[in-house]
């Protein structure tokens, strides 16, 4: 159902080191560099049918997290779940909520998750739906 997301950053070289690591452990090369027609310079990472989108703000104001906002990734593994959280926490990520485990969901039942923030504030969780 989704083709793309993007998320704004205020440091575009961090965010390319943070995701590079990150989007790694799920198996997506390093990012594709755009510069737009505005000048403004965007990193596209390409996996699995999806695209992720780190761009400068076109707007030029501060990029700012959506409050309430979560983007999440597929992983194929709890172990999965579990790199993409220490990867994201060892390129200056920072892990929130409860430590990675299971959860049990009404809808799908018990997923494998974890829940960090990306260093411009973003929402990321890393998911594997089947428990441990």
């Amino acid at each position: 159902m989704i083709n793309h997301v993007v998320v704004g950053s205020n440091d575009i070289e961090r965010s390319k080191d943070f995701y590079d690591a990150v989007l790694g452990t799920l198996g997506a090369g390093e990012a594709v560099r755009n510069v737009a027609a505005s000048g403004h310079v965007r990193l596209f990472y390409r996996h699995d049918g999806g695209s992720f989108c780190v761009s400068q703000p076109i707007d030029d104001r501060p990029a700012s997290p959506a409050n309430g906002g979560t983007i999440a990734f597929r992983c194929a593994s709890p172990e999965g779940v579990r790199a993409f959280h220490d990867v994201a926490v060892a390129h200056g990520g920072v892990s929130i909520e409860d430590p990675p485990g299971v959860r049990d969901n009404p809808v799908v039942g018990p997923v494998y998750l974890a829940y960090v923030r990306d260093p411009d504030g973003n929402k990321l969780c890393a998911i594997h739906r089947g428990a441990a």
